[in-house]
């Protein structure tokens, strides 16, 4: 079956909708562009599927209401704003949604409520129930609270991990282009539309423009990184333009609209996604050649041996980035040993590492089960 053609048998899906699609600068949300896409995500309901979106638009809603001139800098105000905005912009989701006899619920998340497990696990579980009595989950990263530290940084990557927290069978991000292209197409008329991608390789995101203006936060890159989590997954991804008309509808019937990014065949287990993708690694550790192939190629834990640095600071049972001596990252995992316990006992024999810390908890550095190649 054509790869496009699989996007029919979709039955829970994650649509990211940008917020230059359904704000105006200085005047806040467009109810008639909200109506459409609600009608486009209502059809879909309509057809038994089950659908989650993902809504920028908070901040740029709260700034027109609070007559803001630019965006704002600083922390407190841009939570401010977003405070403001976060409510109006949820009345008009629910205004739309009500026409078509479809409840929403507000789901705000940071990025502790995902990388922590019992946290993601509720996250989970709370989507999972909105979606079982028919409510429509509209999810938003908490910006009222969210600082650096807490902060998913934006909603193509909150999507795409939303995606994997409900195991969704196709993620969507709308947008003002209709999809990846070989150049920026509103500077060069030769550039043409990428319409499928296998993998999201060097060469792809060569391709990455700046997009990025005064009213959005991401940008092509950060569909690309979205991309690579879904890939991960096992969840196809498509980047297409929210002004085409019943889009969703299109694609839903194998319509070859925008930019179709193919599955990996071995769709991670959801532990391996969460500690792939759900958690900011703690500290790095560079492993040696023959590490490296064992890990990558046998499938083997990580030994003491393989270690030849530790990079950070991080207790047992942190998650940890595992580089080649450039620098280059290929798996992340969870270590078994705290960093300076690891940095007593890197380069050293399984046998030796009771005698070097006096004790011995395991074997491994990371064993292979909570081990994931990137």
């Amino acid at each position: 079956m054509d790869a496009r053609r699989a996007l029919t048998r979709a039955r829970r899906v994650v649509v990211k909708i940008g917020s230059g699609l359904i704000t105006q600068p200085g005047q806040g949300p467009s109810s008639a562009v909200i109506a459409r896409l609600a009608g486009d995500v209502s059809a879909l309901v309509q057809d038994h599927r089950e659908v989650a979106l993902v809504s920028s638009g908070a901040i740029t809603t709260g700034m027109a209401r609070l007559r803001l001139p630019a965006r704002p800098r600083s922390i407190p105000e841009k939570q401010a704003a977003a405070a403001v905005g976060q409510s109006a912009l949820m009345w008009h989701y629910e205004q739309a949604f009500k026409k078509h006899g479809i409840q929403v619920g507000q789901v705000l998340l940071t990025r502790e409520d995902i990388s922590d497990r019992g946290r993601y696990l509720n996250a989970r579980n709370t989507l999972l129930a909105l979606l079982k009595f028919g409510v429509l989950p509209v999810v938003n990263e908490n910006d009222t609270v969210a600082v650096d530290e807490i902060k998913v940084g934006d909603n193509d990557n909150l999507a795409a991990l939303v995606a994997h927290l409900i195991d969704a069978d196709l993620l969507v991000l709308l947008t003002d282009v209709d999809g990846l292209y070989t150049a920026d197409p509103r500077r060069d008329p030769t550039a043409r539309r990428v319409e499928t991608v296998d993998a999201v390789t060097d060469d792809i995101h060569r391709l990455v423009f700046d997009t990025a203006d005064h009213i959005s936060v991401g940008g092509m890159s950060t569909k690309l990184q979205a991309a690579q989590k879904a890939n991960a997954s096992g969840i196809p991804m498509v980047i297409a333009s929210g002004g085409e008309a019943r889009v969703l509808q299109r694609l839903l019937k194998g319509e070859g609209l925008g930019t179709y990014f193919r599955p990996r065949d071995d769709r991670l287990a959801a532990r391996k996604r969460w500690i792939a993708f759900a958690v900011p690694p703690q500290g790095r550790l560079v492993v040696d050649a023959g590490a490296k192939k064992a890990l990558t190629e046998r499938g083997k834990s990580l030994l003491p041996s393989g270690v030849a640095d530790v990079e950070g600071e991080f207790p047992a049972g942190a998650v940890v980035a595992l580089a080649e001596a450039d620098g280059h990252e290929f798996a992340r995992g969870l270590v078994n040993y705290e960093a300076d316990e690891l940095r007593k006992i890197r380069g050293a024999k399984t046998k030796e590492i009771e005698r070097t810390l006096g004790y011995k908890g395991f074997d491994e550095v990371i064993h292979r089960d909570n081990l994931v190649v990137l």
